[in-house]
């Protein structure tokens, strides 16, 4: 439940652009470009924000305007650039001071350039350090957030963590070659077969939100992006030590990941659990205590549950997704209701963890809620929601905050974890 004033949202954490003294370049012709929205504004736009969101997995920049912007993109080479004209804008504060907000270890953008492309337009040249695929597209206002036109400069080989986790198990040798087969040989045929029925628990940890997306914000200002990170880091770091669980993160930095590329990272690391992390928010500051969440194909358990659930499936208008890219495969497969099974061993994750959370803090619902979070919807991996605590709670705001509240309630989560896996282990296939 994630309400957020106007004020709150503002303070959204990136690179905004102030201003500076104003510099025009000249500028060849642009080449022939495809034009993506057509020219309906006879108005002057301006620019009144911009943002930038590096990431390993891709660049994003957020153009914010209160009316529609009317733009043109190519993509040139020699060297690798991306080009971005937009009619009826005049350069201003926002724009002046683009180049000086490109961070240098920023993994796809070299550097902005700006100027004149004709009378009334402004044109835009990225630099790139490397090849990229540029996807351009356009936001309504939604919120406290008006007209957006997004830019996300995705490499054409963009990084794999996940399935680079995979692939050190997938080298490993066999057990007969690091050894004496003898050895082994030797071993019962039951104590064997046993040793083989077993293996490593793969558990897709989530942070919920991130980049433009802040979450719910705290009244001393704490972003609930940045804390499900931090709990979701030490998640991590406390299950790596358990030679039983491979944990994987969706996202390792302070970038947006539409909900349902988060479920199909999940499943392309073949997942046998996700964990979605966040931190709960409400009206009053009252309220407090941790949550779990499962899916549910019924509708929700609970009016709370079902207003969280549109709350966090929101995020995808909060954050900018192209919804016109959308792999419709995974569309599908996120519309299958014929999760009984997944639902079912959900629950039982659920109970596990909620019970090892009551250990750390209050409960604010003693049993696992349902309710439709797009998040929780592989049809194939059991998935769960944790609210760690509220953010809109002064006290346990503080204790989000809390380097060593978090590691509490990461290890709370792993405990739970490890209990469920205790009881339900793992079978090798094949």
């Amino acid at each position: 439940m994630h309400e957020r004033d106007r004020s709150g949202a503002r303070r959204v954490p990136a690179l905004r652009f102030s201003l500076a003294r104003r510099r025009l370049l000249g500028w060849a012709v642009l080449p022939a470009a495809a034009t993506l929205v057509p020219p309906a504004f006879a108005q002057a736009a301006r620019i009144a924000s911009g943002r930038l969101w590096p990431a390993h997995e891709y660049t994003r920049l957020i153009l914010e305007s209160p009316a529609p912007l009317v733009w043109r993109v190519a993509t040139l080479k020699e060297p690798e650039r991306v080009v971005l004209d937009l009619d009826g804008v005049e350069p201003g504060p926002e724009v002046a001071q683009l180049a000086q907000r490109v961070n240098a270890d920023d993994p796809h953008l070299a550097g902005i350039r700006w100027g004149r492309a004709s009378a009334g337009s402004l044109r835009l040249v990225l630099d790139l350090k490397s090849e990229v695929v540029a996807q351009v597209f356009a936001l309504r206002p939604v919120g406290d957030f008006g007209h957006r036109l997004v830019v996300d400069l995705i490499p054409l080989a963009p990084p794999d963590p996940l399935m680079a986790l995979l692939e050190p198990e997938r080298a490993k040798p066999a057990p007969a070659a690091q050894g004496d087969a003898k050895a082994g040989a030797r071993e019962p045929a039951d104590a064997r077969a046993a040793k083989g029925a077993m293996r490593r628990a793969t558990v897709a940890i989530d942070p919920g939100h991130g980049g433009e997306d802040p979450g719910a914000i705290g009244r001393r200002g704490t972003y609930e992006k940045h804390v499900a990170l931090a709990i979701s880091r030490k998640l991590k770091t406390i299950l790596d030590a358990d030679k039983a669980v491979r944990p994987v993160l969706t996202r390792d930095d302070d970038y947006f990941v539409p909900l349902a590329l988060r479920v199909q990272k999940a499943r392309r690391a073949q997942a046998d659990l996700l964990v979605s992390i966040h931190a709960d928010a409400f009206r009053e500051p009252r309220a407090r205590g941790s949550s779990v969440y499962a899916l549910s194909e019924n509708g929700a358990t609970s009016a709370a549950a079902r207003w969280l659930a549109q709350k966090e499936n929101d995020a995808d208008l909060i954050g900018g997704v192209n919804l016109d890219a959308r792999d419709p495969q995974l569309a599908r497969t996120l519309l299958d209701l014929s999760q009984t099974a997944q639902i079912a061993d959900s629950l039982k994750v659920g109970r596990q963890v909620l019970q090892e959370l009551a250990e750390v803090n209050a409960l604010h619902k003693r049993d696992v809620e349902q309710a439709g979070f797009a998040v929780l919807k592989a049809p194939d991996v059991p998935s769960i929601l944790v609210e760690t605590a509220f953010i809109s709670n002064p006290d346990e705001e503080a204790k989000l905050r809390d380097p060593r509240h978090q590691a509490r309630y990461a290890e709370s989560i792993a405990d739970g974890i490890r209990r469920y896996f205790a009881k339900h282990p793992t079978l090798k296939v094949g």
